[in-house]
């Protein structure tokens, strides 16, 4: 029987974006590891005014979830399909000592992997896990070379989103 000073082994966290990656990363990475998908985004700006955070309702931009007024910053909010998914990963975390972002390579994925970090607010360590193929050594490599996530990247995705909305929400 365990004492009370006795620490359970945690296992690091692994989040990829698909289901099926989850799976087969799982069986490479053995017991030591769990892996859970995110399922995509978690994080998107509001479809919507019934989606807008009720401190931003107000306000002349908020249909568009951007600020125009201060430096066309996004808001952004967790889709209610998205809510189940995410306490499903923060539940997770909890039981985790390590936590690897292995979204895909592209600025997606690192936006993905960002707002991970945004949403989760980690207090374990976390790295950026980058592979190319779903392999066995593939994945072995990543994890011998992690990386922090890139923030260029993000905003580069960021700004892609804010331009979608921007341009293509009014048009369309």
């Amino acid at each position: 029987m365990p004492t009370k000073t006795a620490k359970s082994k945690k296992k690091s966290l692994v989040i990829v974006e698909s289901p099926a990656k989850a799976r087969t990363i799982g069986r490479f990475l053995g017991p030591n590891y769990t892996v859970e998908a995110s399922i995509g985004h978690i994080r998107d700006l509001p479809q919507g005014t019934k989606e807008v955070p009720e401190k931003f309702k107000g306000e002349d931009w908020a249909y568009l979830g951007v600020n125009v007024n201060d430096g066309f910053q996004p808001v952004y909010i967790i889709p209610a399909a998205k809510k189940q998914q995410v306490t499903k990963l923060r539940n997770a975390l909890k039981e985790a000592d390590n936590l690897y972002l292995a979204t895909d390579e592209d600025r997606e994925g690192e936006a993905i992997s960002w707002h991970l970090c945004q949403v989760l607010q980690p207090k374990v360590p976390y790295q950026r896990l980058v592979f190319h193929e779903i392999t066995e050594e593939a994945i072995s490599e990543a994890l011998s070379h992690p990386r922090r996530i890139d923030e260029a990247l993000v905003r580069a995705q960021e700004t892609r989103r804010i331009l979608d909305r921007l341009y293509g929400f009014d048009v369309s």
